[in-house]
């Protein structure tokens, strides 16, 4: 019995078979290439930056070059030549084992997608952050937001680190702020707020994510969209590493003996 195409999602697979749609744009061949209504090669190319550039593609905004450099400067506090950072291992291991590149930079990426930090905790921070200033608004203290969310949730996203106390990007970029003359928004100037608070109560602080989803909640853009602007911003740091574990001898990177492995499993038995 035929399946009648009307029916979702049939009707949806008929309408683009063989066809793609894109409201972003792409390259009409002999006319140029678009991007959102723009000309790529006489709107574009020599006139904004990449940075401006990965806003574009990712949002559909078009930020002035301030913001696009300030991305910049927010990607380079990604990229660590480290190759203790988690991340980073994956590159390393890439290189020691005389892998592509492309696949050590890849699975480093896809290690930076963690509930833990990077990209995969922006959304988290961003709600946060939000929900924080819309308390405030309503007459909630800082005291008050604080008690609140780690009770429901017993978290904080945007604060505390691992291993080390305080966030020496957050400085960084903060300096690169007065650079540019980019001003202070009701977001970020709660995440201080807060931080201030946590610090005499908890001591625990503003850490560089809890400050990137505030700056640009501050611009107007959501949890998504932050999480998406910064997808590759530790790809320079895995790149260091990766270059650097292939310069040594093979398979010089953590090489381990089975003795460095402790087993926790059932004991050995026979199998039928």
């Amino acid at each position: 019995m035929s399946q009648d195409v009307t029916d979702t999602p049939y009707a949806l697979w008929e309408e683009n078979r063989n066809r793609i749609v894109s409201r972003q744009g792409g390259w009409v061949i002999g006319k140029g290439v678009f991007n959102h209504g723009f000309s790529m090669m006489d709107d574009l190319v020599g006139e904004i930056t990449y940075f401006q550039q990965i806003f574009l593609n990712l949002t559909g905004k078009l930020p002035d070059k301030r913001l696009g450099d300030w991305l910049e400067a927010g990607f380079i506090c990604f990229s660590w030549p480290d190759a203790r950072i988690w991340c980073n291992h994956m590159a390393a291991l890439s290189g020691t084992s005389r892998g592509a590149i492309v696949s050590g930079v890849s699975s480093g990426i896809m290690a930076a997608d963690s509930l833990m930090y990077a990209t995969g905790v922006m959304v988290r921070c961003h709600d946060f952050i939000a929900i924080a200033l819309k308390e405030k608004r309503a007459g909630a203290t800082v005291e008050e937001i604080v008690k609140r969310h780690l009770s429901a949730k017993n978290e904080l996203p945007g604060y505390a680190r691992p291993i080390a106390k305080g966030d020496e990007r957050i400085d960084a970029m903060q300096r690169v702020c007065r650079k540019l003359d980019i001003a202070m928004g009701e977001h970020e100037a709660l995440a201080y707020e807060i931080s201030d608070y946590l610090i005499e109560e908890y001591d625990e602080c503003l850490n560089y994510g809890g400050y990137l989803v505030a700056f640009l909640a501050d611009h107007g853009f959501s949890g998504i969209e932050v999480e998406r602007l910064i997808s590759t911003a530790v790809a320079s740091g895995l790149q260091a590493v990766y270059v650097e574990a292939l310069e040594r001898p093979e398979g010089s990177f953590l090489p381990m003996r089975c003795s460095d492995v402790v087993y926790t499993g059932p004991e050995d038995r026979e199998l039928p």
